[in-house]
């Protein structure tokens, strides 16, 4: 992008730009501005932000935000705690989640990072398709999707009624996930209350298995060119973060390792009602915490506050969140 200043002088033509945006906008705050200031909508813009990994392109996509009651949905601590917690960071109950996925630009590839809820969660919820059109990409253009778990809210995405939203795109998912949330067994062995989530997982993700679309793996495996898995257990039995690694950066997408930032960074051992299996979240949380610290690099996290990208920052027994600096430039090609 072009410098807008030379030699301490503004250049005109920069001058001029910015009064016609003004004029045109009814924002110029001269006196003899006729304009009214309109009223803001309820509802803010989709978004989505790029940056570089590398020679990778990535561009974060927000599906929306839902308010989460955290009194009911976080374990391994209390009420009194939660609150002190949010009010350390200057939250109040209750906390808005952000619902994030990724699209990475590896080669001629374009590879997506969950989907997002789709049609089941709105209506604060389900934006990811106009955002990813904004951000100037069409659905059948995609040609991988990488899936953390099959929790609807990373994979309601896939699905238009019965439509693939996908149509083009090879679904990649870690077998033991596909064998907990499509097979007759667990669908028997879940509580009632619990059985719809396993019926709208089956929804989602049956069609791209039916049309021979979904490639599944297991373990720690290289699926694309700088694109591994590393088998993160916990939250669901086959939860999975994603690596991209390129010209000496590195990215780690983490799922739902995390959900709550003003709470779970400083006290890495409370929990969700979400989690499979609670425990082994907790000691996946605690290694990768430990290891982005000390290693340094990006990690993007699906319910961070968006764009969901940054730093994690040892501080004794507890963790910070260093989030990424906003930036609107953006130098990829």
């Amino acid at each position: 992008m072009e410098n807008i200043a030379c030699k301490g002088r503004i250049r005109p033509r920069v001058l001029q730009t910015a009064a016609a945006f003004f004029l045109v906008t009814g924002m110029w705050a001269g006196p003899s501005a006729t304009a009214q200031i309109p009223v803001a909508s309820a509802w803010q813009q989709p978004g989505y932000y790029r940056l570089k990994i590398g020679s990778v392109n990535v561009t974060a996509l927000s599906d929306g935000t839902v308010p989460q009651p955290l009194h009911e949905l976080l374990t391994n601590t209390t009420p009194a705690e939660v609150d002190r917690l949010l009010k350390r960071a200057h939250m109040s109950y209750p906390v808005e989640a952000s619902v994030n996925a990724y699209l990475l630009e590896v080669g001629n590839r374009l590879v997506l990072v969950d989907t997002g809820t789709g049609d089941l969660l709105g209506p604060t919820l389900g934006h990811l398709p106009a955002t990813l059109q904004a951000a100037g990409y069409r659905a059948e253009q995609i040609t991988d999707i990488l899936i953390t778990h099959i929790h609807t809210d990373h994979t309601g995405g896939l699905m238009a009624g019965s439509q693939r939203v996908f149509p083009n795109a090879t679904v990649h998912v870690s077998q033991a996930e596909l064998d907990f949330w499509l097979s007759e067994a667990s669908l028997k062995a879940a509580a009632a209350e619990n059985k719809k989530y396993f019926l709208e997982a089956r929804s989602k993700v049956s069609p791209y298995v039916a049309a021979g679309k979904v490639q599944p793996f297991t373990g720690n495996v290289e699926l694309l060119p700088g694109i591994r898995t590393i088998a993160s257990p916990g939250h669901t039995p086959g939860h999975t973060f994603y690596a991209l690694e390129s010209q000496g950066q590195k990215l780690v997408f983490w799922g739902d390792m995390m959900h709550v930032a003003a709470v779970q960074f400083p006290k890495p051992g409370v929990t969700i009602v979400y989690d499979v299996n609670a425990k082994a979240a907790a000691a996946t949380r605690a290694r990768a915490y430990a290891e982005a610290a000390k290693e340094g690099y990006w990690v993007a996290v699906d319910h961070i506050s968006f764009p969901g990208i940054g730093h994690v920052r040892a501080t004794g027994n507890a963790y910070d969140w260093v989030p990424m600096n906003y930036s609107t430039y953006f130098t990829g090609q």
